[in-house]
């Protein structure tokens, strides 16, 4: 049975279906809508859905539901609804789950969308957000109330990577009743289990490791068959928030090889923060599990590898670090990550441009801090070109 399998076994086999005509690799169902035999199927149908009927692809659809049901398998997950992007289901995620007059927790640091979504959107609706410094334990037990309805944080945090303590940080919240929902991208289901951890929701951006080759936008939501059918379901088959088959179809080709791409990813990343720590013209390197890391030990325990992401904090602030961004020859400039090509940018002109300059300066976003996200090329071509790069500061 698939639940006795190892992860890389489930990466390759979990979920799949096949059709009459026994095809080794998973079916393209590229299909709007799909048919019935009679007016009596139908309204069935519509009355209840078995595993293997469908509506109408943005209900869901055989490909679609082979890439939910197998990375709900690598993660543990009861069930999963995957959508159009990562922040379609930060969105979804959120917005299904919250009401007006609801209470939510959220660390601060966090990637300008999803801060967008917890700052501007939410409170139009009447949902009230407190923001803490999520390295604090005091700080989250100090703003979740009785009434709390729910705490939201990046398990690792973009672009600076504070680690987040889930495990704590779920026993506050389920204390009082709150639902707990962890953007666990950087980390990735390779190397945390955050389910196990204590979040009740993880949701993941598959537009980054998943894909791991910056073909497809993609997102998925995990949780209990409870919250994924009942709350989430209902306003994401509303709202259109559909994963397409073709990227669900991808996204699954993605999964059979992302152990071994993160896996390599990681030892590169962490390659490069050995070697680039106490640079002369480094402020400070970041990568959750390296000593430098002021949460290094609490990384190392709920992780099984830092990730494929590190930050460089450059002296000389915005014009150093545009002096080594335009230096770079390997390393190209995109705000993705997760990418088998290693890929770079400046989150305070990027990713968090929109954020006051004060805002940034609290959260660690200097105009020196470039984020790297390692890809699959050798470490000491990557660690060469950075030093050349340096060396152009």
């Amino acid at each position: 049975m698939s639940e006795n399998w190892k992860p890389a076994t489930k990466l390759v086999h979990a979920g799949t279906r096949r059709s009459q005509y026994g095809e080794t690799s998973e079916a393209i169902f590229l299909t709007q809508g799909f048919v019935y035999d009679s007016a009596e199927q139908a309204e069935a149908r519509f009355i209840e859905a078995g595993a293997d009927e469908f509506i109408y692809a943005r209900y869901g659809n055989p490909t679609v539901a082979m890439f939910e049901e197998r990375i709900a398998a690598l993660e543990g997950a009861e069930d999963a609804f995957a959508t159009a992007s990562g922040m379609a289901a930060v969105n979804g995620a959120l917005m299904s789950l919250l009401r007006a007059g609801d209470h939510v927790v959220s660390s601060r640091a966090l990637f300008g969308s999803c801060l967008y979504i917890l700052e501007d959107i939410l409170p139009r609706y009447g949902v009230e957000v407190s923001f803490v410094e999520g390295t604090d334990l005091q700080a989250w037990r100090d703003a979740i109330r009785p009434d709390t309805k729910a705490v939201f944080f990046e398990s690792i945090s973009n672009p600076t990577l504070d680690v987040i303590d889930i495990r704590a940080v779920s026993e506050m919240a389920h204390a009082v009743g709150a639902v707990v929902v962890a953007d666990n991208v950087f980390a990735t289901p390779v190397f945390q289990r955050s389910l196990e951890l204590g979040a009740d929701v993880v949701i993941y951006s598959a537009t980054k490791h998943i894909d791991g080759q910056g073909r497809c936008l993609g997102g998925v939501v995990l949780g209990t068959t409870e919250f994924v059918r009942k709350t989430l379901e209902p306003y994401m088959k509303h709202t259109g928030g559909a994963l397409s088959p073709f990227n669900a179809w991808v996204m699954l080709k993605g999964l059979e090889t992302l152990a071994l791409r993160c896996t390599a990813q990681a030892a590169g990343a962490l390659a490069l923060a050995d070697r680039l720590a106490g640079h002369g013209r480094l402020e400070r390197v970041l990568y959750p599990t390296h000593d430098a890391h002021p949460q290094a030990a609490l990384a190392r325990a709920q992780m099984t590898a830092g990730g494929t992401v590190l930050a460089l904090d450059i002296k000389g602030g915005k014009e150093a670090a545009f002096r080594f961004l335009n230096a770079l020859r390997i390393i190209r400039m995109s705000n993705n990550l997760g990418d088998a090509k290693s890929l770079v940018t400046h989150p305070a002109t990027t990713t968090h441009q929109r954020l006051a300059p004060e805002t940034r300066a609290a959260l660690g976003i200097t105009d020196g801090l470039v984020r790297v996200s390692v890809g699959l090329e050798d470490p000491e071509d990557l660690i060469a070109d950075i030093e050349t790069a340096l060396d152009a500061v």
